[in-house]
């Protein structure tokens, strides 16, 4: 466990010297909050770095990749009481952003009063509310959470998304987003890995978006920190994102595709 700790120290730490500022983590994401919470108090790092969390799914996995089961859902009222309490004793301070993890229509989590209503309450309480997106119907999600009301409150101001070369059709949602004044942040530039041998090509498309605010990483080296870092230096031209635009795929197929991929 301490050379796990160990090692996400130095690949955040590479991020950090390489000028990245916004750092995203869950409470399904094993221990992230945990080693990032400790790198943040032992490099006395300034409030100048803005850390997001997630609420809504569980890791059960026990730390085996072939695990029959490593998420679980969970979308409820004691769900987000609970792990805003777990994220906000290891964060404290730092914690920014608080997004619901991958919200979806089925799981009826926009339409829940209880739920929208605590997470009014921590808007009022200084913390930055989003949400999450997944799947070949994002868009609807986008366009459900924008207008959501409650008490004349809409709780959400940030969103983040599935945005890529091979998948971009959230695109016009997230740019009516980034219009009524939400922050937008893209998961997945690089397609959970299919986009890994054009990763600053790949980055650079998604940059040049002008309804983006930031583009997650996902590295887990310091040397994919570096060659991800690159894209900022690499300015696409019109010509050049109309022809990578011809990459994307038929968003059904793209998630079916996704789906096939092993966990890692």
């Amino acid at each position: 466990m301490a050379a796990l700790e160990r090692r996400s120290h130095e690949v955040l730490s590479s991020a950090n010297d390489a000028g990245i500022r916004y750092f995203d983590a869950a409470r399904s994401y094993g221990f992230a909050e945990r080693f990032l919470a400790s790198w943040l108090r032992e490099r006395g790092l300034p409030k100048a770095i803005t850390v997001g969390s997630k609420w809504g799914y569980a890791y059960v996995g026990d730390w085996q990749v072939d695990a029959r089961v490593h998420e679980v859902k969970d979308h409820s009222l004691a769900a987000l009481r609970r792990q805003i309490a777990e994220s906000r004793a290891l964060l404290g301070e730092y914690l920014d952003l608080y997004q619901i993890h991958s919200a979806t229509l089925e799981s009826g989590v926009l339409d829940d009063h209880a739920v929208l209503t605590e997470l009014n309450a921590l808007r009022a309480s200084g913390l930055t509310i989003g949400v999450s997106v997944s799947g070949p119907r994002q868009a609807a999600v986008i366009r459900h959470a924008l207008a959501v009301n409650v008490d004349g409150v809409n709780p959400f101001q940030s969103v983040q998304a599935t945005w890529n070369l091979l998948e971009p059709s959230a695109g016009p949602a997230l740019a009516e987003a980034h219009q009524a004044g939400w922050g937008v942040i893209i998961k997945e530039a690089l397609a959970n890995g299919r986009l890994a041998d054009r990763d600053q090509e790949a980055i650079a498309a998604a940059l040049a978006n002008s309804w983006v605010d930031v583009v997650l990483s996902g590295a887990v080296t310091q040397a994919q920190v570096q060659s991800n870092v690159e894209a900022l230096a690499m300015p696409l031209l019109p010509d050049e994102l109309a022809a990578l635009s011809k990459l994307a795929e038929p968003p059904d197929r793209y998630w079916k595709e996704r789906s096939r991929l092993a966990w890692r």
